[in-house]
C-alpha cells in the first residue's frame, strides 16, 4: 500500500510539473499593464524599429527589398475596405485627391472608425469566424443576432475583452441574444465549444487533445477535458409559442436532466472525459482547470459562476496569450499576413515570424484594456501597413517587406458591386428578427452570394482561391447580366443619360468599380470600343462587363 501511494505521489508530482511547464511556456509572463501604456505614434514607431531589427531591415540584402509607401489612392483604397468594408464613393476619392495635408491619412482612418460602417463590416467579419466551423446548420438562425450584438459594441467601442466575456457567458433565446452565437454554433457541446474558444479567443488549436495527447504540442487528453469541464451545465433547449417551437434558447442546467432527451439539448451537471477502453461507462469527473494559466475550480460551481470565472481568467493580463490571438488575427487582417499562419493556431510548438514585435504589440493592447480602435489605429500608422503590396511571398522570403494583398470576403464583394451597380442590398440586419428565422436568412440573396464567395477567415489566404462557379456568376448569371443591362433602368442607364461625355464616362465607372481613374491606356482602349460598338449603351455594357470581371475588383491591395 505505502508503496502504490508513492508511486501515485510520484506520479501526481510529474504531472503538476508538466502542466507547470506547459504553462509557463505558453503563457510566458504576466503582462505589466499598470505603468507601460504608450502613445499610437510612439508604439507605431516601436514596431517599425522591431520589425527592422528582428527581420532586418536596415541590411542592404533586404533593405533593397523594401516596398515603398503605397501611394494615396491604394491607401485610401485599403483603408475603406479594411474598415469600411466597401469602396468610397467617386467623390471621395476626389476628395482625398485634392487634401494637401500632411496627416490625412490618419485623420481618414479616425473618420471611418467613427463610421457606423466599421462595426457592421468587422461584425460580419467575427460573425464568419464563429459560423463558418458550425456543427449544425441550425446554428444559422443567430447569426443575425450575433452581428447586430457585435456591430453595436464595436461601433461603441466595447473593449475586446468585454466582447468576448458575452460570448462566453451568453444566456437567452438566440434569436434575441447575440453573445449566444458560438454555444449554438457548437449544439451546446462541451468539448465543441472548449475546441472553438480556445481557437477563436487564445489562437490555440487544443481540439486534437480530445482523443489523445496532442500530436505536436505539449496539450495533454486531460487538459482539454479539464477546460471543457466549464461549459457542461450549458443547455440548448427549443422554445415554444403555443406548443409551436419557434427557435432555441441558451439556459443552464441546474439539476441533472431526465434521460431520453435528445443530448444535445440538455447539458449536465458536470463533464467526464469518455473512457476509450469502456466506452460504455461516464467516464473520469473532471476538474474545471484554465490550461492556459493552470488556475482552476471545485466540481459543483454553477454555469454562470464557472464561466464567468473563466472569463477573467481568459481575459486577465495573466494569460498573455488572449491579447496575441487578438492582435495577431488583426495583424494578419491588415498586413495581409499575420505573425502566425494560419492565425488561429500559435502552438505553442510554433514560432512567430517576429516574435518581440507580436508580443511587444499584444502588451500594449493589454495595457490599453483590450481597446480595439486603439489597435486599427497604432497598426494603420505603422511602416509596414502603408506599404504597397505584393502577391503572397514564399515561404523562404522576409515577411513584412510589403502589404499583402487577399481576395476581399464575399459581404466586401457583395456590396462594392452593389454600389457600383446601384442594387438595393439584401441581407442588412436591421429591423425586427423574429419571424422568418433560419428560412428567411437562408433566403438572403447576400447569404446566397456567400454560398460561392464565402471563405473561413481562419484559413490561410494562400489557401482561398478562385472557382469556376465564382467566374460563371459574374459573367453568366441572370442577376448580373439585368444589373449591367443599359436597358434595365438600373445605375447604367442613368449615368449614359445623366454623363454625356464618353471620357468622363469611364472615369465615372473606373471610380465606381476600382475607386481610381483609368489610365490613358484604360481610356484609350475604352473610348475605341465605344466608338465601333453599333450603340454607345452595347459599348459601355462591354466596359461594365469587363470591369465587374476584373481581378482588381476581387482583390484588396
Amino acid at each position: 500500500m505505502k508503496s502504490s501511494r508513492t508511486c501515485w505521489l510520484v506520479l501526481v508530482g510529474l504531472v503538476t510539473s508538466f502542466n507547470a511547464a506547459v504553462v509557463a511556456d505558453s503563457a510566458q509572463a504576466e503582462y505589466n499593464t499598470a505603468s507601460s501604456q504608450q502613445s499610437t505614434g510612439e508604439v507605431s514607431r516601436r514596431i517599425d524599429e522591431s520589425l527592422t531589427g528582428e527581420l532586418g531591415f536596415d541590411k542592404p540584402e533586404i533593405k533593397s527589398h523594401l516596398a515603398p509607401r503605397t501611394d494615396d489612392q491604394t491607401f485610401l483604397r485599403r483603408v475603406y475596405l479594411d474598415l469600411a468594408g466597401e469602396l468610397p464613393t467617386p467623390t471621395e476619392v476626389s476628395l482625398f485627391a485634392l487634401d494637401t495635408a500632411a496627416d490625412k491619412r490618419a485623420k481618414l482612418v479616425e473618420r471611418l472608425l467613427a463610421d457606423p460602417r466599421y462595426g457592421r463590416n468587422w461584425a460580419r467579419f467575427w460573425r464568419d469566424v464563429i459560423m463558418y466551423r458550425r456543427a449544425d446548420d441550425r446554428a444559422l438562425i443567430a447569426a443575425a443576432s450575433a452581428e447586430r450584438f457585435l456591430a453595436e459594441n464595436l461601433n461603441e467601442n466595447k473593449h475586446w475583452d468585454e466582447i468576448v466575456r458575452g460570448f462566453l457567458t451568453g444566456l437567452g433565446n438566440i434569436s434575441e441574444k447575440g453573445t449566444t452565437a458560438l454555444i449554438m454554433a457548437q449544439q451546446a457541446d462541451a468539448s465543441n465549444i472548449a475546441s472553438e474558444v480556445s481557437r477563436i479567443f487564445l489562437g490555440v488549436q487544443i481540439s486534437c487533445a480530445q482523443c489523445h495527447d496532442h500530436p505536436y504540442d505539449p496539450w495533454k487528453r486531460e487538459q482539454f477535458h479539464q477546460f471543457a469541464a466549464f461549459f457542461p451545465r450549458v443547455s440548448l433547449r427549443p422554445v415554444l409559442v403555443n406548443g409551436q417551437q419557434r427557435g432555441f434558447e441558451v439556459a443552464s442546467v441546474t439539476r441533472e436532466p431526465f434521460q431520453g432527451r435528445p443530448a444535445a439539448f440538455r447539458g449536465s451537471m458536470e463533464h467526464y472525459m469518455p473512457d476509450l477502453k469502456d466506452p460504455a461507462s461516464r467516464g473520469t469527473l473532471m476538474t474545471p482547470i484554465f490550461f492556459a494559466t493552470g488556475e482552476k475550480l471545485e466540481t459543483g460551481v454553477a454555469d454562470l459562476d464557472r464561466r464567468g470565472q473563466l472569463a477573467d481568467w481568459m481575459t486577465s493580463p495573466k494569460n498573455v496569450l488572449f491579447a496575441k490571438a487578438l492582435v495577431n488575427r488583426v495583424w494578419g487582417e491588415l498586413a495581409g499576413e499575420g505573425f502566425y499562419e494560419p492565425v488561429d493556431d500559435m502552438g505553442p510548438g510554433r514560432k512567430a515570424t517576429a516574435p518581440q514585435t507580436l508580443d511587444y504589440l499584444a502588451q500594449q493592447f493589454a495595457a490599453h484594456q483590450y481597446d480595439l480602435k486603439w489597435l486599427f489605429r497604432t497598426i494603420m500608422a505603422t511602416d509596414t501597413y502603408q506599404r504597397a503590396s505584393r502577391p503572397r511571398r514564399s515561404p523562404n522570403d522576409t515577411p513584412f517587406l510589403a502589404n499583402t494583398s487577399y481576395r476581399v470576403r464575399s459581404d466586401v464583394l457583395y456590396d462594392n458591386l452593389a454600389q457600383a451597380l446601384g442594387f438595393p442590398r439584401q441581407g442588412e440586419v436591421s429591423g425586427n428578427p423574429y419571424g422568418g428565422g433560419q428560412q428567411r436568412f437562408l433566403n438572403q440573396g447576400r447569404y446566397q452570394f456567400s454560398l460561392t464567395f464565402g471563405y473561413d477567415p481562419s484559413e490561410r489566404r494562400e489557401n482561398v482561391a478562385s472557382s469556376i462557379p465564382q467566374t460563371l456568376i459574374l459573367m453568366n448569371s441572370r442577376q448580373w447580366g439585368q444589373a449591367v443591362s443599359a436597358q434595365s433602368g438600373g445605375a447604367l442607364a442613368q449615368m449614359l443619360s445623366d454623363v454625356r461625355d464618353d471620357e468622363q464616362l469611364v472615369g465615372e465607372l473606373y471610380l465606381r468599380f476600382l475607386a481610381r481613374e483609368p489610365n490613358d491606356a484604360e481610356i484609350n482602349i475604352c473610348l475605341e470600343h465605344v466608338k465601333s460598338s453599333e450603340r454607345r449603351s452595347d459599348g459601355f455594357e462591354d466596359i461594365v462587363w469587363t470591369l465587374l470581371n476584373r481581378s482588381e475588383l476581387l482583390y484588396r491591395n
